[in-house]
C-alpha cells in the first residue's frame, strides 16, 4: 500500500488576492516513486486532490472520477487508493489527477463540477495537456458521463469502467426491491419492536444503526457469514428466495443491502426527503411462494418531484461531444452489466452511436480489472482521438495483447457479447391499471 506522505513547500495560486488552490509535493504510492512526482492539495470548495505527473510525461492527462458515493468525510488517503488502483495510467506516461469531491454523499453534478475544477487546477499548475481523458469508475462512471455532457469541450475522450450508467432513476431500483423483499423475509430491519418507517428511506436520518449492526441482522436471518452447509433450512430458504428476486450474487448481497440502507438515507436527503423509487405494481417472481410475497411485501410510490430531482442530477442524455469507450465485466457483482444497454440506447437515441465503443470482459470483479485491459482501453482511446477512426472491440483486444508484455492481469475480452435489457434482469415496473 502507499508509503508515508512527505511534506514539501506549499504552492499557492491566487488571483486578486484570493487563493484558488494550494498544494504540496508528496511521496508517490509504492511502485510509482521512481516513475512520477506526486502532489496533494485542496480546492476552494474543500475538495481534496492528488496529482501524479510522470517524470517522462507524454503530455496526456487522465482526470479520474471515483466511485461510491463515499458516505464518510473523505481524506487525501482515499485519493491515494484510487491512484494505486489505476497506477497503470501513470506507468503509461499519462499524468493522473483525482478529487475526493467537496463533501461525502450523493450528488452527481456536484462531483462532476469538482472533477472539472481539478482539471482547471492541473492546467494552471502544469500547463494544458495535448489531450485530456476523463475516466469514471463505478458511480464515478455516472459522474464522468454527466461531466462530459456538461463540460464536453474540456475533454478529448472518456473511459468508463464498470460504470453505473443507467442514471440514478434506474441504477438503484433493484436495491429498492432488495430493501422491501429482505424485510418481507427477515423482518429485522427494522425489528417489530423498533420504530417503523417506509423502507424507501433506507434508514431514518436519526437512526443509530451501524454497518456492523446490519451485518449482524443479515447474518441472523440468512447465515451469510456461515458456510452454506451450516445454515438452517429456513436461512437457506429465505436466502434462496431473496436471490431469486434480486439480481445480485450472494457474495455482494450484504453490500447491496448496505447501499439500500445507508446510501439511500443520504440520497433521499438530497432529493428533499421524498421517495424517488417505485415498486407499486412490480410482480416479484421466482420464489417458493410468489403470491404470498407479492401480497405481503411493502409497496411504495415514487414522488414526482423527487424523481425529477434525481433525474436532473444523474440521468444521462446520451449526447456525446467526444469519443467514449466503456469497459465492463460481464459478471460485475456491483454495477449490473445491463446498465451498459441503457446507456447504449440513450446514446443511439441521441444519434451519437459513432462516438461510443463498448467492450466487455469475462471477469468477475467490480473495483479492479486487468491492468493490461486498462492500458489497452486508454491506448485505443488516444489513438481514436488522434486519428478520428472509431476502433472495434477486436482492436482493443489486440492492444491488450500488446500491453501484456508490460502489464499484468491478462486479456479477457468477450468480443461478441451484448448485454440484455435492464428489465430482463431487474423486475420491470408496470404502469398502474
Amino acid at each position: 500500500m502507499h508509503t508515508s506522505i512527505r511534506r514539501a513547500a506549499c504552492v499557492v495560486l491566487a488571483f486578486a488576492g484570493a487563493p484558488l488552490w494550494a498544494h504540496e509535493a508528496a511521496t508517490c504510492p509504492d511502485g510509482l516513486e521512481s516513475v512520477a512526482q506526486c502532489y496533494r492539495g485542496s480546492d476552494t470548495n474543500g475538495a481534496k486532490y492528488w496529482i501524479a505527473v510522470p517524470r517522462h510525461w507524454n503530455h496526456m492527462l487522465v482526470v479520474h472520477a471515483h466511485g461510491g458515493p463515499r458516505l464518510s468525510q473523505a481524506t487525501n488517503e482515499n485519493n491515494v487508493e484510487d491512484l494505486e488502483r489505476f497506477a497503470v495510467t501513470v506507468k503509461q506516461g499519462l499524468a493522473w489527477a483525482g478529487s475526493t469531491y467537496r463533501r461525502p454523499g450523493y450528488g452527481v453534478k456536484m462531483a462532476a463540477e469538482d472533477t472539472e475544477n481539478l482539471r482547471k487546477i492541473f492546467i494552471e499548475r502544469f500547463g494544458k495537456p495535448e489531450r485530456t481523458i476523463l475516466h469514471g469508475q463505478s458511480w464515478g462512471g455516472n459522474v464522468a458521463a454527466k461531466a462530459v455532457e456538461l463540460y464536453g469541450g474540456s475533454y478529448d475522450g472518456v473511459v468508463l469502467t464498470n460504470g453505473m450508467l443507467a442514471g440514478g432513476t434506474l441504477n438503484y431500483l433493484h436495491r429498492a426491491d432488495l430493501r422491501a423483499v429482505y424485510q418481507y423475509y427477515c423482518n429485522n430491519h427494522p425489528r417489530p419492536d423498533e420504530p417503523q418507517y417506509p423502507l424507501w428511506m433506507g434508514l431514518p436520518e436519526n437512526a443509530q444503526l451501524k454497518n456492523k449492526d446490519l451485518e449482524a441482522r443479515a447474518n441472523e436471518c440468512l447465515g451469510l457469514k456461515l458456510p452454506a452447509s451450516q445454515r438452517s433450512a429456513e436461512q437457506q430458504r429465505k436466502l434462496r428466495n431473496i436471490l431469486a428476486v434480486v439480481p445480485v450474487p450472494e457474495r455482494t448481497l450484504l453490500s447491496h443491502l448496505n447501499w439500500a440502507t445507508f446510501t439511500f438515507r443520504d440520497l433521499i436527503k438530497r432529493v428533499g426527503g421524498k421517495n424517488p423509487f417505485d415498486n407499486r405494481n412490480v410482480a416479484y417472481r421466482g420464489t417458493d411462494d410468489d403470491a404470498a410475497l407479492n401480497r405481503g411485501v411493502q409497496r411504495f410510490d415514487a414522488d414526482p418531484s423527487a424523481l425529477a430531482q434525481l433525474a436532473d442530477d444523474s440521468d444521462l442524455s446520451g449526447k456525446l461531444p467526444v469519443p467514449v469507450i466503456t469497459l465492463h465485466a460481464i459478471d460485475d457483482p456491483t454495477a449490473l452489466v445491463e446498465y451498459e444497454e441503457v446507456y447504449r440506447s440513450k446514446v443511439a437515441a441521441a444519434g451519437q452511436s459513432a462516438r461510443l465503443l463498448q467492450t466487455f470482459t469475462r471477469e468477475h470483479d467490480h473495483s479492479k480489472l486487468s491492468d493490461a485491459e486498462y492500458a489497452a482501453v486508454f491506448n485505443t482511446l488516444l489513438q481514436w482521438t488522434a486519428s478520428g477512426k472509431k476502433p472495434s472491440p477486436a482492436d482493443v483486444d489486440a492492444a491488450c495483447a500488446r500491453a501484456e508484455a508490460q502489464f499484468q492481469g491478462g486479456c479477457h475480452f468477450e468480443l461478441n457479447y451484448q448485454p440484455k435489457a435492464l428489465f430482463e434482469r431487474v423486475p420491470p415496473r408496470k404502469p398502474a391499471n
